[in-house]
This record gives structure tokens, C-alpha cells and sequence, in this order.
């Protein structure tokens, strides 16, 4: 069984060999990757409103947005927000990518969430203030002590906001994205399922 998240730059594979139940993940440019490669039957999500409207032409790509009760969520909330929501019960989902969104489920039911900014956008900001507040964020500073330096007071004033939202629900905390490590630190009690978008795939197949 082959599963396709689709972004902005990238395909987002995972194969799954149904006998012996191994995955392989692996990407394929948007720019150069043609779908019509493939002949076998692909489940996907896309947000690539461009490319979404060329795999309509392809019967073997099946669009698993269709299949959803798009009625427990809101117009403009993307697919793969949506995905991640589906394979859970209960809990706070935080995907760490471009932008940090932060969804709540609770009793397998979308209760809302919010969209914080990534670390690099959240980074430009601070240097578009003053150059002297470029700094990386420290991930590992203590959230329970005000800062007394420039590093940590940035990182603080990113970090802090977020971790108090994020654990205010007292739920179980589901770390997903490409920066789910480094937010590790700020919650050392989440669990990482960078394949979260795909369990909800695989869930809504089943």
C-alpha cells in the first residue's frame, strides 16, 4: 500500500509491504517528480492546490480528503491538520514546521486549536526589530526562571507563550513536525510521532 502526503515542495511517501507490515518513508521534489509514474493505487492528502487539480486526472491516485466529515472541522484548515486530528482520541497535537500549529482532540472530537509562528519566521521577526536580537533559540532554558541574558530572553519570551497554552489543557502532548525534536525540551512529557499525519491515512483507509 503506498501513502502520499503532498506539500508545497515536496511527496511525502510512505510504502507499506502488507506482508511482512515494513515502511519505507521517503520525498520527491515537487518540481521534478511527475505522478503519472506511478501505476498502482496511491492514497493521498494534498495542499498543493496546483497539483491537487492534476492528480484528478489520475484514476490510481485516490484523494482521502474525500472521504472524510469535513463538517468536524473548519473550512480553511488544512488536510494534514486534519489527518494528524484523526489518528489520535485525546490529546494536544503540536506540529512543529513552517508554522507551529497546536490542535486539541478530545474523545476523537476537534475541539479547535490555534497557529503559532515557526522557528524561522519567528526568528526573522526578531531580527527585523534589531540584528542584535539574532540569536537561536534556546530550546533547553529554564521556562520557570526570567532570563538575564539576550539569547534567553528571546527564547523565552517564543517558548514560554506556547508551553503555557500548549499544557494548560493537561492532556497528553503529541509532538509532530520537522522541529518536534527541539520542542522535546520545552516538553520533556510529550511523545514524537513524526508519523502522525500518516496514522490518520492509514486509519481513514481502515
Amino acid at each position: 500500500m503506498l501513502l502520499c502526503d503532498i506539500g508545497n515542495t515536496t511527496y511525502n511517501f510512505l510504502e507499506i509491504n502488507t506482508n511482512t507490515l515494513l515502511e519505507l518513508n521517503y520525498k520527491k521534489s515537487v518540481d521534478s517528480f511527475s505522478p503519472s509514474e506511478f501505476v498502482q493505487k496511491i492514497y493521498y492528502i494534498c495542499v498543493n492546490q496546483k497539483i491537487k487539480s492534476k492528480l484528478k486526472n489520475l484514476d490510481n491516485w485516490i484523494d482521502l480528503s474525500l472521504e472524510l466529515n469535513i463538517n468536524n472541522y473548519y473550512d480553511t484548515m488544512g488536510i494534514d491538520r486534519i489527518m494528524a486530528c484523526e489518528a489520535i482520541k485525546n490529546g494536544v497535537i503540536v506540529d512543529a514546521g513552517s508554522a507551529i500549529t497546536v490542535d486539541v482532540v478530545q474523545n476523537g472530537i476537534f475541539s479547535g486549536g490555534f497557529i503559532y509562528p515557526g522557528t524561522i519566521a519567528m526568528g526573522n521577526a526578531y531580527k527585523n526589530i534589531s540584528q542584535a536580537l539574532s540569536y537561536e533559540f534556546n530550546y533547553s532554558l529554564d521556562l520557570e526562571k526570567l532570563p538575564k541574558n539576550s539569547q534567553d530572553a528571546i527564547s523565552y519570551g517564543y517558548l514560554k507563550l506556547l508551553h503555557s497554552e500548549v499544557v494548560k489543557y493537561d492532556m497528553d502532548i503529541i509532538l509532530t513536525g520537522g522541529d518536534a525534536d527541539k520542542l522535546a525540551f520545552v516538553f520533556p512529557n510529550a511523545r514524537i510521532d513524526k508519523m502522525l499525519v500518516f496514522n490518520g491515512m492509514k486509519k481513514i483507509i481502515k
